[in-house]
């Protein structure tokens, strides 16, 4: 039976990027509390139309969602999807009922999600709600010194992991305000995208440790046999499909493997840069060094559209940009090389094409990709200038062009001693292969040559000015781990 009396409290789990049943200390605090307990989703007009969401990402939320649906209803519990902004659902909920507390996970995530949530904590404190953020993957929000870092990470790491008996939650049913819509999803499921969700989650985490991790280190920097030998897992912990304790306790034991070794300090290399991001939220918007603000001042709209399709000329940039747009993934060479040919071969600011990667991404991170993005466009002054060389890199990593063949159709038929630079194909084998670079496929949008040399003189020159270095320490020295 429905409660209706507002002097009955009852409490909210509020699933964010947390979307699991497993390891939820949300779930493992109602399951104790005995007050009646609302689940809900809630996707936000203003988070789904931003310049960083798009339809894949919440493809996989759906799909997460509906695997903890699925879950809780045997339990006889429901999850709600919540139509609305977050603030407008609390602020109605509340009218209804007395709520306790509500709890989540505290979100790593972009401006837009921070200020939502100050804004929300304002309310909560207005009513007296108590709101429990438990901390995400080790990030401890706040943190002032980098100091032990990496030993409280491993302490976070290395504790109990939580398994909630449903069964002790309270079920008794709390009604949604009539003034509050459902979401509906209704993009059409997709097959080349990993599918979203905690029971597909521990299929690879599984599949992995069992034999896919065999080769992990060989084949980490290849574009296809990465597909295989690298985790997959980044989208299911972007979602909290699994937490990152529950991976690292997961392969501990398998840690004298090298090929699991080597994944593991990945792990933590990722919640590194998720800290780093937490404690200078700003880079979303700014350079980490701000003495490189004014050297890309030109932004070419036709260069970067060019790139966006996947129609540079330069085959295994074009292979890469339309695979990412039909899988959502590409492996970290890949993706550090295709933002290094942005940023440096065309010369373009980050910020100009940087809500374009995240759209793309399924495993879409604010805490991994800004960083990474900076990183790569060389605009920290503290990180050594890689500018990827995306012939030498597709000769190397993709010598027989299987990759570019599968993804840039126009060149099947070429041969591989010309897969990797067409335009240097002859009139007379042009025509015997009845190809013809310009019509056929682009010729390259830049001399990959010329624009890389350019563009090293132009970086080194504010790397080296006393500005960029003054700077550059004082990064070291707020986010160094100890």
């Amino acid at each position: 039976m429905p409660l209706s009396k507002k002097n009955i409290e009852i409490d909210i789990v509020w699933f964010k990027k947390d979307l699991r049943t497993l390891d939820n200390k949300s779930l493992e605090f109602v399951s104790n509390s005995g007050n009646p307990t609302l689940f809900i989703y809630i996707f936000e007009p203003s988070v789904i139309d931003s310049p960083d969401c798009d339809p894949r990402h919440l493809r996989f939320i759906f799909e997460s969602l509906l695997d903890i649906q699925k879950k809780l209803r045997k339990f006889s519990l429901d999850l709600n999807f919540i139509n609305c902004e977050a603030l407008k659902f609390f602020q109605e909920i509340s009218n209804k009922y007395k709520i306790k507390n509500v709890l989540s996970y505290e979100e790593i995530g972009n401006n837009l999600t921070y200020k939502r949530d100050k804004s929300i904590l304002k309310f909560f404190q207005s009513r007296s709600i108590n709101w429990i953020q438990n901390k995400t993957n080790g990030i401890i929000r706040g943190l002032r010194s980098r100091k032990n870092w990496k030993k409280k990470w491993l302490e976070e790491m290395k504790s109990e992991i939580l398994i909630t008996d449903f069964e002790f939650i309270n079920k008794q049913k709390v009604n949604i305000p009539s003034s509050i819509k459902s979401f509906n999803f209704i993009d059409t499921f997709d097959k080349n995208f990993q599918p979203g969700g905690e029971t597909y989650a521990w299929m690879y985490i599984r599949s992995f440790l069992k034999s896919r991790h065999v080769g992990y280190s060989k084949n980490i920097s290849r574009p296809s046999e990465s597909r295989i030998s690298c985790s997959r897992l980044s989208p299911y912990i972007t979602y909290g499909n699994l937490s990152s304790k529950q991976i690292y306790q997961f392969f501990s034991r398998s840690s004298k493997n090298r090929d699991i070794r080597n994944f593991l300090s990945r792990l933590q290399w990722r919640c590194h840069f998720m800290q780093k991001f937490d404690d200078q939220p700003d880079m979303e918007f700014n350079n980490i060094n701000s003495a490189y603000d004014s050297i890309r001042n030109k932004y070419d709209k036709n260069l970067l559209l060019k790139w966006r399709k996947g129609e540079t000329g330069i085959p295994i940039i074009d292979a890469c940009m339309r695979c990412l747009d039909q899988t959502g993934y590409l492996n970290f060479r890949m993706r550090a090389m295709i933002v290094s040919f942005a940023a440096f071969n065309l010369w373009q600011d980050w910020k100009n094409f940087s809500h374009h990667l995240a759209k793309k991404f399924l495993d879409y991170e604010p805490g991994i990709h800004y960083s990474q993005i900076q990183m790569q466009s060389a605009v920290t002054g503290i990180n050594t200038v890689r500018i990827y060389n995306p012939v030498k890199n597709s000769l190397e990593l993709d010598p027989s062009g299987e990759f570019i063949k599968k993804w840039v159709l126009e060149l099947k038929s070429i041969p591989v001693e010309y897969i990797h630079e067409p335009w240097k194909m002859t009139k007379i084998e042009q025509e015997m292969y009845n190809f013809s670079i310009g019509d056929n496929y682009p010729l390259p949008i830049v001399d990959i040559e010329i624009s890389r040399k350019e563009a090293l003189e132009k970086i080194w020159r504010i790397k080296k000015s006393s500005k960029s270095k003054t700077i550059a320490k004082n990064i070291l020295k707020k986010h160094v781990n100890k």
